[in-house]
Parts: C-alpha cells; sequence; structure tokens
C-alpha cells in the first residue's frame, strides 16, 4: 500500500523570534489599553475608543499567535491538519512557530517494546501450548497511525487521543497487542510443539528458532503495515505444553530419552562384544566353540547393558570341562 504521508510544506518560523515578536506585540497591546483607558476618561473619547478597539483587536491576535508554537525532540513528529485536511508531517528538531490554525498532533517515533504475556494456542496436531512473544516496534508512517485505523476506540482514554502523545500510544500499543496475539495463534497453528515419533523432519516450533521467529516477523509486518507500524524484531520468548498435559508429555520426553540411551548402550556393547571376539581369535589366546562364544556374548551384554555395576564370580575349572 502506497504511503500517503508527505513533510509539511506550510510556512515556518523561527520560534525564538516569533517569540520575540510576540512578546514586543503582547507590550503594544497592553501599553495601548492603558492609553485608551487614559483618553476615554480624559476630552479624546473618540480617540480612546479607536486605540481600545485596536488594542483589543491586537491582545487577542497575540493570543492565537501564541497557539502556533512547536517543540520536537528528535524521533518525535507533529501531523498537521488544515480545517480536517492532511497538510502534512512536520519533523524538523527544535522550536518553530507555524499557523496557530493548523491542527498539529503530536507522535513518538521511538522504538517500543511489547513483552506479551504466554497465551493457549493448539499447535499443529492439537495439543494445547503456552506460548508468548517478545516485540520491538515503532511508528514508521504517521498518516496511517493517525487516518487508517481508529485510534479513538482502541484508546482506554479517548478524549486524551490528540490532546497529547501519551493517549494516542497508548492506542496504537493495544493494536500491536491484539494483531501481535493474533499472528502468534496463527504460527503457532502451522507447526507441532515437538516431533512426536523423533524421526520426522518437519520444522517444530521448539527446535525452529530462527525460522520460526521469521515467519512471525513476516506475519507481523503484515497486519501492523495497516497502522504504519515497522517490526524491528519479534521473537518467541517463552514455550511451554500447557499445564493440563505438562505432566503426561514430561514422562513421554522421559520414556524417548530412555529409549535413545538404550540404544546407544546397546549399540555400544555389542561393538565391544565384536572387538573382544576378534581381538581373541585373531591373537589365538584362546578358542573357543560356539556355544562358549554364546555364553560369553550374554555375559558381556548383560555387564554392559546392566545399570548396576557386574559381580565377578571367578570360574576355578578350564573352559575345557
Amino acid at each position: 500500500m502506497e504511503s500517503k504521508e508527505f513533510a509539511f510544506k506550510g510556512n515556518v518560523l523561527n520560534g525564538f523570534l516569533m517569540l520575540f515578536v510576540n512578546i514586543v506585540v503582547l507590550a503594544l497591546s497592553v501599553y495601548g489599553i492603558v492609553c485608551s483607558i487614559i483618553l476615554l476618561d480624559g476630552s479624546n473619547g473618540v480617540q480612546g475608543g479607536w486605540l481600545l478597539c485596536g488594542s483589543v483587536f491586537l491582545l487577542i491576535l497575540n493570543i492565537i499567535m501564541w497557539c502556533g508554537f512547536l517543540m520536537l525532540e528528535p524521533n518525535e513528529a507533529r501531523v498537521t491538519t488544515w480545517f480536517g485536511k492532511y497538510s502534512g508531517t512536520f519533523t524538523d528538531t527544535g522550536y518553530y512557530w507555524i499557523n496557530p490554525f493548523y491542527s498539529a498532533k503530536k507522535v513518538s517515533m521511538r522504538a517500543r517494546n511489547l513483552d506479551a504475556e504466554p497465551i493457549k494456542v493448539n499447535d499443529k496436531v492439537g495439543n494445547p501450548v503456552m506460548i508468548g512473544l517478545v516485540l520491538v516496534w515503532k511508528l514508521k508512517d504517521t498518516y496511517k497511525a493517525l487516518f487508517e485505523i481508529d485510534s479513538q476506540t482502541m484508546a482506554a482514554n479517548p478524549n486524551t487521543v490528540g490532546a497529547d502523545t501519551k493517549g494516542l500510544m497508548n492506542a496504537l500499543e493495544n493494536f500491536v497487542k491484539v494483531q501481535s496475539d493474533a499472528a502468534l495463534r496463527q504460527v503457532a497453528g502451522q507447526y507441532a510443539y515437538d516431533d512426536v515419533d523423533d524421526k520426522s523432519k518437519e520444522l517444530t516450533l521448539r527446535d525452529g528458532g530462527d525460522e520460526i521467529n521469521q515467519q512471525l516477523e513476516q506475519k507481523l509486518d503484515e497486519r501492523l503495515a495497516l497502522a504504519g507500524i515497522e517490526v524491528v524484531e519479534a521473537r518467541i520468548n517463552y514455550l511451554a505444553y500447557a499445564p493440563e498435559i505438562a505432566a503426561v508429555m514430561l514422562r513421554r520426553q522421559q520414556a524417548s530419552a530412555i529409549i535413545t540411551a538404550r540404544e546407544k548402550i546397546v549399540e555400544g556393547a555389542v561393538s565391544m562384544v565384536k572387538m573382544a571376539l576378534d581381538k581373541l581369535s585373531d591373537e589365538n589366546i584362546v578358542e573357543l566353540d560356539d556355544d562358549k562364544k554364546a555364553a560369553m556374548v550374554s555375559n558381556l551384554l548383560v555387564v554392559l547393558c546392566g545399570d548396576d555395576s557386574a559381580q565377578p564370580v571367578v570360574n576355578a575349572g578350564t573352559l575345557n570341562h
């Protein structure tokens, strides 16, 4: 979507110069009022009346001119409108004066973060999981932020929107929070929490890492672009099974780990038994028939695969018995 934002093109004057001018005009108007009162008390009533009207008009004009001052800090902006029509965004840092009949709403362009509370979602296979994210975002397009979304209805106190920066930014934070939850649910529903059979090569939430975070950023960009918000970074910072199935899944993970460990132990034990038999055969240390080899294999596997330490038994006989 093409941006409709553009820089403010109205007349801009130095704020300190206009401050001096306003003070001079204020002094002249007050002086004129005092002089007109003196003339009205004297014989020049008509001249005093005209002077009073001119001084009052000058005072009213001075009061209006005081409303045209703008002071912007770095990464702040003022969105100006001329009786409801968008007139551009003013972003120059410093102290300035513009036509006071322009309405100027102050917005912050600084980075903000959102540490979302974990929410319960169903993963690809239907397991309930708790997942949360941390999001860093900032305002990029002021036109969209003010005119493409309804900031008034999203704010906790609608009367503050437009009156100060805090009201508008709080409204945008509410928008970001709702859209972040929606994007997080969408991404989490596309993947399983973990590889169930430990053989599938599909991407999962637990081991997806950067790829999952990139997809989350993409979904957030698509949703938040409507409000002129740029996603700086988005990451999943909390991931766990929901409490109702956490204990069952923990036992499954423990069983899977035990099976994997046993497979490694058996694989290593078979390798060691083969090495022992080959070593005995190659160096002609002892000749074993098939029954003795089977007994030796059985004993070695029991010793190598057992959980407890082996208790040796000394055979006082010979291998020929």
